[in-house]
């Protein structure tokens, strides 16, 4: 399955839950199949999809659904311990791993070598899932947090435009739709 493939079967399957989304071609991907108020495209940072998910899991009661890559999660595995130790009920962090840095010319990252379902489970994450052909997605929407969801995807960036919102309306127009 493609990564764009993935978003597409995942976001079909959300309501009004906030998403964050890792930096690059998976943001541009996510804008170009679905659109929204409640979705942030991070343009810069990366390795802190988790981070600013788990921060924002912390000041809501929404469910909050983090889009990220398996180079991110690997840059920043604290993250993982991090949102363990703080245990929001509302966190679903969803890992893309199509086994390279896509954003940055397809490098391979060390995900091929690491169980990252297992690190997660070993961390002590509530819940885990795995997925590569199909996603029910509503199932991990009806567990209890924090959840992680490891997708494995094929290698590769749909040809998809950049995002044509400046990063100053993503952001405000994201904030406003939070404090509503």
């Amino acid at each position: 399955m493609k990564r764009i493939d993935a978003i597409s079967r995942i976001t079909g399957q959300l309501k009004d839950e906030l998403v964050i989304c890792n930096i690059g071609f998976p943001s541009r991907e996510l804008y170009h199949v679905k659109d929204s108020k409640t979705h942030f495209y991070m343009m810069g940072s990366m390795g802190m999809a988790s981070s600013i998910g788990l921060g924002l899991s912390m000041s809501t009661d929404k469910k909050v659904v983090v889009l990220d890559g398996d180079g991110s999660v690997l840059m920043n595995l604290g993250s993982l311990v991090t949102t363990y130790n703080q245990n929001p009920e509302n966190l679903i962090l969803v890992v893309l791993d199509n086994g390279c840095y896509g954003s940055t010319g397809c490098q391979k990252t060390y995900a091929s070598t690491v169980n990252l379902k297992k690190v997660a489970e070993s961390i002590g994450f509530r819940k885990t899932f795995f997925f590569k052909d199909e996603i029910n997605f509503n199932e991990v929407l009806k567990s209890k947090g924090p959840v992680f969801v490891h997708v494995k995807v094929e290698k590769g960036n749909a040809k998809v435009p950049i995002i044509d919102m400046d990063p100053c309306a993503v952001k405000t127009r994201f904030m406003k739709e939070v404090k509503s």
